[in-house]
């Protein structure tokens, strides 16, 4: 695969890793309840871990990540605060962060699907945003 295929997946990866690290925060701050606090900071450290791998192989194609997309932290951001207007249980908050998940792994798993010959390297850490993914969903059941 050619050095730009290759940055485009990293771009996806890394989009798709900030997009959970500002869910993640956006919610973070609307509940109180001390053991879902404890796990979205798990997750989002998790989710910041698969942000450096990007940014590390960023550098192996002499390429900086973009740090910012205005326009998905907008949406982000709008869609939590609309979506908990009314309710802001655990219940509704893990709903919203599984929803948005569940967007990550589909687009994830097509992403791995459709570039086999994307290199091993972003391959491993497209593989490890995945399995982070799906283990935030199992862990964020808990709290439905």
């Amino acid at each position: 695969m050619d050095n730009n295929e290759n940055l485009k997946v990293l771009k996806e990866l890394h989009t798709g890793a900030q997009m959970g690290i500002n869910a993640i925060s956006y919610v973070s701050e609307k509940t109180e309840n001390a053991e879902f606090k404890r796990e979205l900071s798990t997750q989002y450290n998790q989710y910041e871990d698969i942000l450096n791998k990007v940014t590390d192989l960023y550098n192996d194609y002499g390429e900086v990540p973009s740090t910012s997309n205005l326009k998905n932290d907008v949406m982000t951001w709008m869609g939590v605060q609309m979506n908990t207007i009314n309710d802001k249980s655990n219940s509704k908050l893990s709903e919203m962060l599984i929803q948005g998940t569940v967007m990550g792994i589909i687009e994830g798993r097509k992403i791995l699907n459709h570039n086999p010959n994307v290199d091993k390297n972003i391959k491993t850490a497209l593989d490890e945003f995945v399995q982070l993914q799906e283990n935030s969903v199992t862990r964020l059941k808990e709290f439905l």
